[in-house]
């Protein structure tokens, strides 16, 4: 089932970038690399700080990462938007 989804989800996306312009494609990639790399942060330092005094700390603080690189995945994703609205 989730790999039927994962394909449902891949397909809707390129359909969805053949619209945009190659910069707006580029733009929107990079956000999204960006937003997996403060994930991927965020969960190392859970993992490294499973079962230590400072776990809760560290959780909070990877809330916070992972937030962060949604807000500038979201900000870049505008941007990039813009892109295709923009007069040319």
């Amino acid at each position: 089932m989730k790999s039927a989804t994962s394909l449902l989800v891949a397909t809707a996306f390129l359909a969805l970038a053949a619209c945009d312009s190659a910069a707006e494609n580029e733009v929107e990639q990079t956000a999204e690399a960006i937003d997996e790399s403060y994930e991927a942060e965020a969960d190392i330092n859970r993992a490294l700080a499973e079962g230590t005094p400072q776990e809760e700390a560290v959780d909070e603080g990877a809330d916070r990462l992972e937030a962060e690189g949604e807000a500038i995945k979201d900000d870049l994703e505008d941007q990039a938007d813009d892109l295709d609205t923009a007069p040319q």
